[in-house]
């Protein structure tokens, strides 16, 4: 099951989740999310535990606890929204070319 933690401090690692989840079962992986240009943590991250049972436990434990001074928000992942990637129509409104020819 992947697992969304939020309201993470910055100094959280990912050593740090997959600690405190590895008290409730096996954890396959922790990631801290961090911003694509500068690095630096987002406040959330995702673990992954393979045996459902295991992590709906460390939902219920750890949701609220605190961990190096903020409290998790621990919950299931949902999945991300689809944001129209590739193959969207996109920068004319989505409307067809008139005639079938290009803008220029």
């Amino acid at each position: 099951m992947n697992i969304y933690v939020g309201n993470l401090s910055f100094d959280v690692k990912e050593e740090n989740l997959q600690t405190a989840f590895e008290a409730f079962g096996q954890v396959s992986s922790a990631t801290i999310v961090r911003d694509k240009y500068s690095g630096q943590p987002r406040g959330f991250g995702f673990v992954e535990m393979p045996d459902q049972n295991e992590a709906r436990t460390a939902i219920a434990n750890l949701n609220g606890k605190e961990l190096l001074g903020r409290q998790m928000n621990v919950n299931e992942a949902r999945p991300r929204p689809n944001r129209g990637g590739p193959g969207r129509q996109g920068g004319r409104g989505g409307r067809p070319h008139e005639g079938g020819r290009g803008r220029y």
